[in-house]
């Protein structure tokens, strides 16, 4: 995901403890039935789904409301003393480093992206973007980008913050949905972060399999690369009778420089906080030089910003507080265990393992906790049935990545959601890359490929 802090995997990996067999210790040392304490998340999805499916419109249907409902039922469900001990347990959820390190990254995303609208660059950058692509190569080119920055930068996030807001500008430009334009940053932002070698999942993926960066990269790439090109394949065909308006005034070259910043101090490793920070506070000396912004405007665009994040700041809280109370349920544990019986053959010990990591990530909104929480039960399937590391820890990425991409809790896109002012479920309706993702990555295990790693 690329948010997490230097330090992080280690202490999630000492965090989860596995026994023999392979489940997670529970921390409430309570049994608790598998299929409740998993329940609230089908009641999250049945209010959000059954209610978007009654009112014919997915666009109505506020994902805080169901994420509070399916909150509440996890606390009525969940074993303890009095409310207070339940809500404990929740607050932790909602209030642990990773999640709120989310918020803040949501709250500098927020006043970076006003604030950069606000001095006028957006408007010089889809500027730039149509003086150098035709329209017809406009989604494609769009894609390609998004999967380069994020390649390069290691975090999706990151690449969301920096180019949704510009396609948002060339959505309006060319006529298009801007939640298809969101959904095109997205996909190529998960195609990089899958592939980076500075991506916390690739860390966790290798760290948790025992094998190289390199060799994990190669094993990805085979998948990867093929879903991509016909992803971009898809949008230069989609993108052929895509005309766009000229571009009469010049380009402010000046006005570029708060987004080529965020990109040359992400690629060159600095942390997204403090990447987003500069980003602010380079806007503001742009906006009062040029007469752009005064202080109020400036403080005002920033507070603009913040509160147009707020909904996913609830969201984000409500999912870390759910999920933390379905692990404490011994949730994660029951579903690790489910899977991993009767085992038959390679092919199913690999999609045992895509299985146990996308579950893990639905429970978890986080593909690199997902990683490490399957990490050592992955380890001890691929030596028991023979299979290549460098398979696994490709597998543990690919489906950790590619569930990410379907699950409207998560950080991507919400965030994609927040800043293009459309709905998550707009997003998911237009998000190609996950899904030729996961036909490429399932034909990967039954067929086999590449020979070399299976």
């Amino acid at each position: 995901m690329g948010i997490i802090p230097d330090g992080y995997i280690s202490e999630l990996a000492r965090r989860f403890k596995f026994s023999r067999n392979g489940s997670r210790t529970a921390m409430n040392g309570k049994q608790m039935n598998g299929w409740l304490a998993l329940s609230p998340l089908l009641v999250f999805l049945v209010v959000y789904l059954a209610s978007s499916v009654v009112a014919g419109d997915f666009y109505r249907v506020p994902i805080a409301s169901a994420f509070l409902i399916a909150s509440c039922y996890a606390l009525i469900i969940t074993p303890g003393r009095n409310i207070d001990s339940k809500i404990a347990v929740f607050s932790e959820g909602a209030g642990n480093k990773n999640v709120l390190l989310m918020i803040w990254v949501f709250v500098f995303a927020g006043a970076f992206a006003s604030t950069a609208k606000a001095i006028g660059a957006i408007d010089a950058t889809v500027n730039l973007t149509l003086m150098i692509l035709p329209g017809k190569l406009l989604y494609a080119g769009i894609f390609l980008a998004s999967c380069f920055i994020s390649m390069s930068i290691g975090t999706s996030v990151g690449t969301i913050v920096a180019l949704v807001p510009v396609a948002s500008g060339l959505a309006s430009q060319s006529g298009t949905d801007p939640a298809f334009m969101a959904a095109i940053v997205t996909g190529g932002a998960f195609f990089g972060d899958n592939l980076s070698f500075i991506s916390d999942t690739t860390i966790a993926a290798t760290r948790t399999q025992e094998c190289s960066m390199k060799d994990k990269f190669r094993a990805n790439l085979y998948v990867a690369a093929p879903a991509a090109m016909a992803v971009a394949a898809v949008y230069i065909f989609l993108g052929k009778g895509v005309s766009v308006s000229d571009v009469s005034a010049p380009v402010d070259w000046i006005k570029l420089v708060p987004y080529l910043l965020v990109i040359i101090l992400a690629v060159s490793g600095v942390n997204v906080i403090a990447v987003l920070a500069a980003g602010i506070c380079v806007n503001a000396v742009i906006g009062f030089c040029d007469g752009s912004l005064g202080w109020i405007d400036w403080l005002g665009a920033v507070g603009t910003g913040i509160g147009g994040m707020g909904e996913l700041i609830i969201v984000t809280m409500l999912a870390g507080g759910m999920l933390e109370l379905i692990r404490y349920n011994g949730g994660i544990d029951f579903i690790i265990r489910l899977m991993t019986r009767g085992i038959k053959g390679r092919r199913g010990a690999e999609f045992s393992i895509a299985a146990l990591v996308s579950f893990a990530n639905i429970c978890t909104a986080n593909n690199t906790v997902a990683i490490i929480t399957t990490g050592s039960i992955a380890r001890d399937i691929t030596r028991k049935f023979g299979l290549d590391p460098r398979k696994t820890a490709s597998i543990l990425d690919t489906f950790s990545c590619l569930v990410q991409g379907f699950i409207p809790y998560g950080a991507q896109l919400l965030m994609a959601s927040g800043l293009a002012g459309v709905p998550v479920a707009g997003i998911i309706s237009h998000l190609y890359y996950p899904f030729v993702l996961g036909v490429v990555a399932v034909l990967s295990i039954l067929f086999r490929f590449p020979r070399k790693y299976s």
